[in-house]
């Protein structure tokens, strides 16, 4: 379990495709504290350290998880916000975080607040993707609060230290974005639609 604050970013090193699976080549400044077989989110979606050489590691991404996420996009140089699971007796400050990517989205509109930004999103209707004005969404693997949301759409405010520190940075209008909606709101969604 994740819980949406990420620890640090990690730079594409290298791409390597395997049949329908792709090995990720990653740096980053916590690579040392990895061991293989750990599970870490990467732009949201739980992967598992196979590999680790110094700086790097490596961990493979099935076709699957290529077709739901925007890890198939990635290219060497680009940055993934970075998470370790939650540990047992850690501090709970995010959300209920799965690493499980329930869809792509597109942002539609970056506005420059003069002190935040607002990144507006929309994704596919479907009886699953919900959001709620005030409630919780997962984008790349940051826990952020829903601020407007419409059945395909929503937006989000993003303070200084989030954009600095997360790949906010570099998502505008026309980039994929990872999301894991809320997984209360998911349950009570498909126990509502039996």
């Amino acid at each position: 379990m994740f819980t949406g604050i990420i620890e640090t970013l990690a730079k594409v090193e290298k791409i390597e495709k395997e049949n329908t699976n792709v090995h990720f080549t990653f740096s980053s400044a916590i690579t040392s504290e990895l061991k293989i077989d750990q599970s870490v989110a990467h732009n949201g979606v739980c992967l598992t350290v196979v590999k680790t050489d110094g700086k790097n590691y490596v961990v493979t991404a099935i076709n699957e998880t290529l077709k739901r996420t925007n890890l198939g996009e990635l290219k060497t140089g680009d940055l993934v916000n970075l998470e370790r699971c939650m540990p047992a007796n850690g501090r709970f400050d995010g959300h209920i975080v799965q690493g499980h990517v329930d869809a792509t989205a597109k942002c539609i509109e970056v506005k420059d607040l003069n002190g935040s930004w607002e990144f507006v999103f929309e994704h596919e209707k479907h009886k699953n993707n919900i959001t709620v004005e005030k409630g919780s969404i997962t984008i790349n693997g940051v826990s952020l609060t829903v601020v407007q949301s419409t059945s395909t759409t929503f937006s989000v405010h993003i303070i200084p230290y989030t954009f600095e520190h997360t790949n906010f940075k570099s998502i505008k209008a026309g980039s994929n974005i990872n999301l894991e909606f809320d997984v209360v709101g998911k349950y009570v969604a498909k126990i509502l639609n039996k």
